[in-house]
């Protein structure tokens, strides 16, 4: 098997790529993404509420829920669909 030269000039174009890259990944990274499910946690923050408020919420059926093991999981839609009827 033939050995191949590397030079200086392929090390740069090589550097230049991979920079590029990191970069496109890192400004896709920056996007707003939102999950689509949500935990008791970051729905209390997203609407500023105490834990016996969102409980409430969820029990009345103001916010649907889906409970896998402990933990209960809010839908990302339902919040949106709670705050736009709230709304004046």
């Amino acid at each position: 098997m033939p050995a191949q030269i590397i030079t200086t000039d392929d090390l740069r174009e090589f550097k230049m790529e991979l920079l590029e890259e990191i970069t496109k990944l890192f400004e896709n990274r920056g996007e707003n993404k939102v999950k689509k499910w949500l935990k008791s946690s970051e729905v209390r923050k997203l609407l500023n509420v105490s834990p016996g408020t969102l409980q409430t919420l969820r029990v009345n059926g103001t916010l649907p829920s889906t409970k896998i093991g402990g933990t209960h999981y809010f839908n990302f839609n339902d919040i949106e669909k709670l705050l736009s009827q709230k709304r004046p």
